[in-house]
């Protein structure tokens, strides 16, 4: 092998692994969890009726739903922004709880502690009725 078949080799071979690392360091960062919702919680129903008491929640399509005062709603993607593990509300703490990594939103959807690297996304609340829609 001549000297100027060598380098386009080994350039050819360097861009390569240049476009395979930032492929694998693409994989690896976490997707967006801003996943448009549109859906409704009927208060009415017993499933929901955390809902008709301050600091009950309603965990649904991806969403917590919580009641931060009366009549006072507020939704947030229900998925950690660190790796996308489900959160918990926890009604004592006011928090939303990673069980991944131990990582802690409040009940606006800001990072308090942990890893995760951003806030939880928040959605529209909107009540009619006993009916409460959340879209975003």
């Amino acid at each position: 092998m001549d000297r100027k078949q060598f380098l386009k080799s080994t350039l050819l071979l360097g861009g390569l692994g240049l476009a395979g690392s930032a492929l694998l360091i693409e994989s690896c960062k976490k997707s967006s969890n801003t996943a448009a919702v549109n859906f409704t919680l009927d208060l009415s129903q017993s499933v929901n009726s955390a809902l008709n008491s301050v600091g009950g929640s309603v965990a649904s399509n991806n969403v917590v739903v919580i009641c931060t005062a009366t009549n006072t709603w507020v939704a947030l993607s229900q998925l950690c922004t660190h790796q996308g593990c489900s959160l918990s509300y926890s009604k004592s703490a006011k928090q939303l709880i990673c069980p991944c990594h131990g990582g802690t939103f409040d009940t606006s959807g800001n990072v308090v502690s942990g890893p995760p690297p951003s806030a939880l996304t928040k959605y529209t609340v909107t009540k009619s009725g006993t009916v409460l829609t959340i879209t975003g």
